[in-house]
């Protein structure tokens, strides 16, 4: 397994994978202007040196070996014991049990000329830190290549992040739908039937470190602000730090991968990349339930569509409706409107041939809000809210409640903005739907904002607080937005 993975980290992938594409002449202007990093190979060339593993078999059958070690495993023995079989062979490893402490096992290693020892744990994959490996041979060979490239490199290491390249390219991640489709055509005449699959990945390379170009040519780009959301990653074949440009090294866990844009890179360097995730629609599954800064990006509009295409729709037709908002709709219709929004987006159908009960689409707008993982009203500033209703003074209240509504995200405040000018209109059509700002506060307080804690008794503690937020806000949205 260690070996296949070795052999993808051949040096001959290195320079066909990043080299200038043939395709590069049918780069529109912009990406014609941009000059393609040059990948910093110090540390790839450090992990190829790195000791290869060395198994010490040991010549007698163990007693009591556990099942999932090898002939490695040599049983009770000391470390001085485990000292002379590795026999001052760099790489060198063997596995055996604690004299001290019975049922504890230790990875023996030889590197850099002694014997490291180290507690060695197995829950269904074999770990010493927070790597974990299917097998003992994988997680020796990461190890070696992290220990020679930490020793040989340290000082080189810590100063990756001085001099990074994202600043001057961008990161490269990609909105494949929009960036691929101007990278693939040319001017005069389209060439998608003649480009090879080996053109594919060249232009697949550069189109992704062009991106940040393409998207300040729309002018449609709605500028929130968005922390990536880098997860720990695991790298099949060789990759490069899309901040920094330095070797990932490593067998697994490499490095971190944005889930929302897919920018990849160290896990030091993620500290430092600017909170500017542009998330890509392939990756984005879902409408409901997915973060609201999150969507809006992805989807480049100022608002959640589903707020946008819901508010339209009540407003052409149930504005006078009797109970607007109070009254429920069949739920089963409503989760039909949900899974729409979740297949079809900004396509989704909900007119009045499809759904004629207006409360099937209030009650589903209602849903988007209560699924959001982050309520509109968001967690940080849950608090403040309701320190702000707690004032007794009118005026002082008005303003408190303004202060603490400018620290929202911008695509949460927004979003807010525009549904409570809409709930005003709701409310100036009181005399038929008999909706007015009190009663909307009670149906909208709960579902724009919920304490961090999950917690009923504050919730119930409260909810008097987070009705009177909504009903200010409705009552005086001329004035706080």
């Amino acid at each position: 397994m260690a070996a296949s993975s070795n052999s993808s980290l051949s040096g001959s992938s290195v320079s066909s994978v990043y080299s200038e594409p043939r395709s590069q002449r049918e780069l529109p202007k912009y990406a014609e202007e941009y000059q393609p990093p040059i990948w910093k190979s110090y540390l790839y060339q450090l992990q190829q040196e790195a000791p290869r593993p060395k198994r010490i078999i040991c010549p007698r059958e163990v007693e009591n070996r556990p099942k999932y070690y090898g002939r490695e495993f040599h049983g009770i023995i000391s470390r001085e014991q485990a000292d002379e079989l590795l026999g001052g062979v760099e790489g060198a490893y063997i596995l055996r049990e604690s004299q001290r402490q019975p049922g504890c096992y230790t990875l023996a290693l030889r590197f850099g000329n002694q014997t490291l020892n180290y507690r060695l744990f197995h829950d269904g994959k074999h770990f010493v830190g927070e790597k974990r490996f299917e097998s003992i041979h994988d997680l020796v060979t990461d190890g070696l290549i992290t220990l020679y490239i930490e020793t040989k490199a340290a000082e080189y290491i810590s100063k990756m992040t001085t001099n990074p390249i994202y600043e001057h390219i961008g990161y490269a991640t990609l909105l494949r739908e929009k960036v691929s489709r101007k990278l693939s055509k040319s001017k005069n005449e389209p060439r998608k039937t003649n480009v090879t699959h080996e053109e594919h990945t060249a232009v697949d390379k550069i189109s992704s470190l062009v991106r940040r170009a393409a998207l300040t040519h729309n002018d449609n780009h709605f500028n929130y602000e968005k922390t990536h959301n880098f997860k720990v990653h695991t790298f099949r074949g060789p990759h490069w730090c899309e901040y920094c440009a330095n070797f990932m090294w490593g067998l697994i866990a490499q490095g971190v991968r944005c889930s929302d844009c897919g920018l990849n890179v160290h896990k030091q360097c993620s500290k430092h990349v600017p909170n500017d995730c542009q998330p890509d629609l392939k990756r984005i599954k879902k409408v409901y339930c997915c973060d609201l800064t999150t969507l809006v990006k992805a989807h480049n509009t100022q608002r959640p569509m589903v707020v946008d295409i819901c508010i339209r729709e009540i407003e052409a037709r149930g504005l006078k409706s009797e109970g607007l908002y109070r009254v429920s709709g069949f739920t089963e219709h409503i989760e039909d409107v949900k899974m729409a929004f979740d297949r079809d987006g900004e396509k989704a159908d909900i007119s009045a041939n499809v759904y004629p009960d207006i409360n099937i689409i209030t009650g589903a707008l209602k849903l988007y809000f209560r699924d959001l993982p982050i309520p509109v009203i968001t967690y940080d500033t849950y608090s403040k809210f309701i320190d702000a209703a707690k004032i007794s003074n009118a005026d002082e209240r008005l303003e408190a409640i303004h202060e603490v509504l400018m620290l929202l995200p911008p695509a949460h405040y927004e979003t807010l903005r525009y549904l409570m000018i809409h709930l005003k209109k709701v409310t100036m059509n009181e005399k038929d739907n008999f909706m007015n700002a009190e009663n909307l506060g009670i149906v909208f307080g709960p579902t724009l904002m919920r304490p961090p804690e999950d917690s009923t008794l504050t919730t119930l503690h409260d909810m008097r607080y987070q009705k009177l937020i909504v009903q200010i806000l409705i009552e005086n949205e001329d004035v706080l937005f």
